[in-house]
This record gives C-alpha cells, sequence and structure tokens, in this order.
C-alpha cells in the first residue's frame, strides 16, 4: 500500500517510462521535477544507458540529484558543489563474459552480440551488426575477439530463435547470480551485467549515502530492468501503461502512458493532494 505523505526519495528510469516514444522529454515533465526537488525530495534518474551517454541523460532528466546508470553499474551524486562525483563503477570481465557466452551458445544457438566497452562521450558499442538495433549511430562492426579483449560495461545478446523474455529465462537458469546479472530492457536484447549489477544495488548506494529507507522510496518504470528496483523500493512501486506485463504484476499502481506524461502527471497530484 502507498503510504501517506511523500516519499524520501523519488527515482524514474527514462527510456519508455520518463521518455517519449520521439525521445522527447516534455517542458511539462521538466517544470514538475523541478517541483519535487523544491519540496526536498532528491530525483535519481535509474536507467540502463551507459556512462558514455551521460550528457543525454542529464539532458533528459535535468533535475536528477542522482544518475543510476548503466542498469545500477555507474552511479554518479550530482549534487556535490565540487563537481559530479562517481560512487560506483562496475565492470565485467572479458573473459568471464566470453565463458557465459560459450555457454549460452551452446544452449541456444549463435548469438548475435554488442558489447559496451568504453565511457568516453557518444562512444560506440562494438559487435555484430543487427537492423533491429535503435542506434545505429552509436555502433562499430567488431569481432567478438575484440570485442572481448578487455573489460566490459555490459553486454548485449539476442538469438533469432527465441523471443528476448524466453532467452532471458534460459539465460538466468544457465548462468548463475555470481557470475553475471541478466535482464532486459525492452530493446530485444538480453542485457548481461556484472554480478549484483542492477537499479536496485544501484539506488541503495543513493539511499544509503542520503540515509533513506528503501521503504521511503518511489520508483517509476516500464520493463524487466526495473524489477529489481521496484523489489527493492517500499513508498510505492509505479507502472506507466505501456510497460511490460511483468512490471505490471509488480506495481502497487499504474500511471499513464509514457507519452501522455505518466510520471509528471502522478507526480502533480502527489505533490498537490
Amino acid at each position: 500500500m502507498v503510504r501517506p505523505g511523500l516519499p524520501k526519495l523519488i527515482a524514474t528510469d527514462l527510456d519508455g517510462t520518463l521518455v517519449r516514444s520521439d525521445d522527447t522529454v516534455s517542458a511539462y515533465t521538466h517544470e514538475v521535477l523541478d517541483r519535487v526537488r523544491a519540496a526536498g525530495i532528491p530525483v535519481v534518474g535509474a536507467t540502463g544507458r551507459g556512462p558514455r551517454l551521460t550528457q543525454l541523460t542529464r539532458n533528459d532528466i535535468r533535475a536528477a540529484d542522482f544518475l543510476v546508470m548503466a542498469g545500477g553499474g555507474r552511479v554518479v551524486d550530482q549534487s556535490d558543489p565540487d563537481g559530479p562525483l562517481v560512487l560506483r563503477d562496475e565492470w565485467l570481465s572479458g573473459a568471464v563474459l566470453a565463458e557465459l557466452l560459450t555457454e549460452l551458445e551452446a544452449a541456444v544457438g549463435p548469438l548475435t552480440v554488442m558489447v559496451e566497452s568504453s565511457d568516453e562521450h557518444d562512444a560506440p558499442l562494438w559487435g555484430d551488426y543487427h537492423a533491429s538495433w535503435p542506434y545505429q549511430d552509436r555502433f562499430e562492426a567488431r569481432s567478438r575477439a575484440e570485442c572481448l579483449s578487455g573489460n566490459v560495461i555490459k553486454a548485449f545478446a539476442r538469438t533469432a530463435d527465441h523471443h528476448v523474455d524466453e532467452l532471458l529465462d534460459v539465460a538466468q537458469r544457465i548462468v548463475p547470480p555470481h557470475t553475471a546479472t541478466l535482464t532486459q530492457a525492452g530493446l530485444g536484447f538480453v542485457e548481461i551485467c556484472p554480478p549484483g549489477v542492477d537499479k536496485a544495488t544501484g539506488l541503495g548506494v543513493v539511499a544509503e549515502r542520503l540515509g533513506v529507507d528503501p521503504a521511503e522510496v518511489l520508483v517509476f518504470g516500464d520493463q524487466p530492468n526495473d524489477l529489481p528496483m521496484f523489489s527493492w523500493a517500499g513508498w510505492a512501486r509505479v507502472a506507466v501503461a505501456n510497460a511490460h506485463p511483468a512490471v505490471h504484476a509488480a506495481a502497487d499502481e499504474a500511471t499513464l502512458r509514457n507519452d501522455d506524461d505518466g510520471v509528471a502527471v502522478y507526480l502533480d497530484r502527489l505533490l498537490t493532494r
């Protein structure tokens, strides 16, 4: 049940939740988030985007005091007066990833694989070309050996023979949690992150820094990579109307679609009730 009063911390996913289908965030949403901060509630952008997209992320959620990026692997305190402070920075071993992919391909067949191997601004993903990947302007074809030659922030994998939810289910049965964290974010690819990395553990870093209990945190999301923070947060878990069925099942409430500024509408009502 939703607690009375106001939460002590608010975290929202970006793509598919706060950000609209045309890749914009409305002036109304920015204004409501500014009011949230003015009410003394810190705002967190919790996203699967890697640190190479930090500038884009800051523009999409300008009110954010903290960023939880790469699905929880990179956590940044933006409220520090001396400038952004990295609180968490997790990477996955290329050798471990190579073994994991070998085991997975033995079970499901050949995989299309991409890796996020750099945190430099607008750095491309490396790997196998696939026409369905929506961000071709930030992609560079590289061999599997090149992709796995060093540590990576995360990897993406898909197969033509499995729906992404089916592939995720198989992968989670094969890959133990101490090896990697597996999820999907609505892009048609299973995402492979370092062990112990998800949005809940990333938000945990923020909550500990602020002295906030998870029971005092309100979260918004739309895809399975948001489920860990839905399990972790206790004030309320809110799904946008366009969310994945698993997210709706885990939510306390639903709000309007991302294209209808569902997060802002919910927060506006929360602030004025």
